[in-house]
């Protein structure tokens, strides 16, 4: 039985001029029976176009923050380092993937982009333009692995049908979130102090997002993996 052809969008580092993946992405998807594939860093849309239509669903992956550009606003002092090439990239695939209602499943990054792409808007730096509204911490020292904050599940949406759980705790490795959310999507989860952390896009296949990192975590909590096993199930339905 063939199993789903997964494109995951790969991380960069300037320093190296290179890019790479950290291996929980790679993992969580073979682990719950697809077959990842770390995509090209280009910006040829004649390219981007091909791999939309070539792979069964994509993961995007965490990393750098959204240039403000994107949603509207000019880039703040707080705001960290920006990757134009995975922008472009990222922008253009995932144009690509709401029209072909190809899965997509959104991690940290993911989430923001998502958001963004959509007529959404973003906190900066959460820290200092939240201020005492945000009393979570949502960037934590290492080990990834342990939980940092609870995030609480609104009833029958997706997110809880796939974990089966009203709240659930996580770790958390960010400084920006959403500010003002898009009109295409549904938050589905919040944490402690109100910032959203899981979104759907209603009427599609399966374009998701959390704003927690369940590639450091897969394997110690159950609930993080289910997440990679339903976004698999939903790219075997491309077939």
């Amino acid at each position: 039985m063939r199993k789903p052809m997964i494109g995951v969008l790969p991380l960069y580092d300037k320093s190296k001029d290179s890019y790479w993946m950290l291996p929980g992405y790679m993992k969580g998807i073979e682990e719950a029976g697809g077959i990842p594939v770390i995509l090209p860093m280009t910006s040829d849309r004649d390219v981007i176009l091909t791999l939309a239509e070539s792979f069964d669903g994509f993961l995007f992956t965490g990393g750098h923050d959204i240039n403000p550009l994107i949603y509207g606003e000019q880039e703040d002092e707080v705001c960290g380092e920006l990757c134009e090439a995975r922008d472009v990239l990222e922008s253009v695939l995932f144009e690509q993937v709401v029209q072909l209602n190809k899965p997509a499943f959104g991690i940290c990054r993911g989430l923001q982009l998502f958001n963004a792409l959509l007529g959404g808007t973003l906190y900066q730096d959460i820290p200092t333009q939240r201020g005492s509204d945000s009393q979570v911490t949502h960037k934590q020292e290492p080990p990834y692995t342990l939980p940092i904050h609870h995030v609480y599940i609104d009833k029958g949406n997706a997110l809880h049908q796939i974990i089966g759980k009203e709240s659930v705790s996580v770790n958390s490795y960010h400084h920006q979130g959403i500010k003002a959310l898009s009109e295409q999507l549904v938050a589905v989860a919040q944490a402690e102090d109100g910032l959203i952390e899981a979104v759907i896009m209603p009427e599609k296949k399966f374009i998701f997002a959390v704003q927690w990192h369940p590639e450091f975590s897969y394997q110690a909590d159950d609930f993080n993996f289910k997440l990679f096993v339903q976004f698999v199930k939903s790219c075997e339905s491309e077939w």
